[in-house]
This record gives structure tokens, C-alpha cells and sequence, in this order.
């Protein structure tokens, strides 16, 4: 069964559900320093859930290639009071936290949160794991290497589909050994790749299934599109939507993206598609 159990509901990936991302950060790739006070933080979250994101996925550490790296207490101050704010506006949100830190994720799902998408698969914080079984959430692991600071110089692989697979194989086990039930991979697009790796890892996304584990495709505007276009991140959202349906179409189960509207109706377009496919 494709569910993931978000505070005692149970979310069905059968079909493809898309996730929205809340950047609280100043400097993000994309909409860096964008959402900076109540006010925004919450049209921007009630817009994205009106247009139909399942999941918000917030973080407050921007994990761009070189991005400053900044101290637990600052991240914490970032993130825990807009956790607050979003569980007591929309008491049925589903938040994502996008952090590598037990410690961050420990106290934002204590204050409402109800899944951790760590980019670094409890790498970069022994704790996590432990600490994503302690409080019974779903747990988003990507694959990278080294840290946002280091990892653009680190896209030297044996076999880049193996290696992957080898990574999420050790993972996986580290994670059900603690009792963790509910896990989705995420290959890490952009993340220790450069562009010809990321488009043979969309090439081969579909053999990501052998795990029977959900699948996240995090493609939304990133440099693999908007560089091989000859445009920037904010032309980038056409590409976007063009390499979401092969990423449905190669078995992901989550889209996380900045464009929620466009993303929706990618997936609704791809349903339909699958209902005359058999």
C-alpha cells in the first residue's frame, strides 16, 4: 500500500499528490527572502492549499549549492513560530519540515508538524533517525553527498543509478531497523549531480519501484532546466511542468514544487492518461 499516516490520517500516493514548497529562507535558489511575515506566509500557504498541495513543506536552511550555513538556535527561531502560525490558521494542514537537524524536527513536531524531509538521510545528524521514530512521523530521505556547502564538487560516482540505490538500500534498512514505517526516497535532483546525471536519473526513475517505497520528484524550477533552456529560474516554470509528467509517468508518487496550480493540473492530466492506459 502507497499511504503515508500524517497525524492519524491516512494519505493515499495510488495517486499522485504534490507537496508545496514554503521557503523561509533569505536566500533560496528561487523565492528566497519572499516570505518574511505573517501576512504572506500565510496567502501564500492558503493559496497553495486552495490550488490543492496535499503536503507544505517548509524549511528555513537553504540547502542551494554554497548557501550560508547557519546555527540550529537561528534555524529554530526561523521555523518553529511559523508552525505555530500555519497549524492554528489551517488546523488540517499536513506540514513537511525540510530539515536535516534532530533537534529542528524534534521541537516542529512538537509544535504541529507532521512529517521530516531531510536532505541528508540522517548523515548529517546521527540523532534523526532516532529521533523520526520517536515521534512516529513519515520520513522523507534524499540522496546526496557531503553538505550544501561541498556537494557540487562531489558528482563523481562509480555507477550514479547503483550508487543510489546502494545509498537508499542502507537507508532504508537503518530506518525500518528503528521503526520507522513510513518512508518516501527522494533521488536529490541537483544535489551532487550535474546536469547530465540528473537527466539519466529521471531517465531511470522508475527504478526507483524496486524499493516499494514512495517516490519524491523535487524538479521544480532547478538549474537542470532553466540552464539547459538558456533562462533563469523564474522562466523556468514550463520546463517545470514538461519533466513532472515524465516524472509521474516514471512512478512518482509526490511532486514538490513552487507552482502548485500548474502541478495539480500536470497530475490530473496524467490520471486521466493512466485511466486509458489499460
Amino acid at each position: 500500500m502507497m499511504t503515508l499516516n500524517c497525524k492519524g490520517s491516512l494519505i493515499d500516493l495510488q495517486q499522485p499528490k504534490v507537496m508545496g514548497v514554503l521557503n523561509l529562507t533569505p536566500d533560496s535558489f528561487y523565492d528566497g527572502g519572499k516570505y518574511k511575515d505573517e501576512k504572506s506566509i500565510l496567502t501564500q500557504t492558503e493559496q497553495m492549499l486552495a490550488e490543492g498541495a496535499t503536503f507544505i513543506d517548509v524549511g528555513a536552511y537553504s540547502s542551494r549549492p554554497g548557501a550560508d550555513d547557519i546555527s540550529v538556535d537561528e534555524e529554530l527561531k526561523r521555523i518553529t513560530p511559523v508552525v505555530s502560525l500555519l497549524v492554528e490558521h489551517f488546523p488540517d494542514i499536513v506540514l513537511s519540515i525540510d530539515t536535516f537537524r534532530s533537534e529542528v524536527a524534534k521541537q516542529c513536531i512538537e509544535h504541529g508538524a507532521a512529517m521530516i524531509n531531510d536532505i541528508s538521510a540522517g548523515v548529517l545528524d546521527p540523532q534523526m533517525m532516532k529521533t523520526v521514530s520517536k515521534m512516529k512521523v513519515p520520513y522523507i530521505m534524499m540522496h546526496m553527498k557531503g553538505t550544501p556547502q561541498t556537494m557540487k564538487d562531489l558528482n563523481n560516482y562509480d555507477d550514479l543509478i547503483e550508487d543510489i540505490c546502494f545509498y537508499f538500500s542502507e537507508k532504508i534498512a537503518a530506518a525500518r531497523a528503528l521503526g520507522i514505517h513510513d518512508i518516501v526516497i527522494d533521488p536529490g535532483f541537483g544535489f551532487a549531480k550535474n546536469i547530465a546525471q540528473n537527466y539519466e536519473i529521471l531517465q531511470k526513475f522508475s527504478l526507483f519501484q524496486t524499493f516499494e517505497v514512495p517516490l519524491l520528484a523535487g524538479l521544480s524550477r532547478k538549474s537542470m532546466i532553466y540552464k539547459v533552456l538558456g533562462k533563469t529560474p523564474e522562466e523556468a516554470l514550463n520546463g517545470t511542468t514538461a519533466l513532472h509528467m515524465v516524472a509521474l509517468e516514471k512512478g512518482a508518487n509526490i511532486l514538490r514544487v513552487h507552482d502548485v496550480k500548474e502541478a495539480v493540473e500536470c497530475v490530473a492530466l496524467f490520471e486521466k492518461l493512466s485511466t486509458h492506459a489499460e
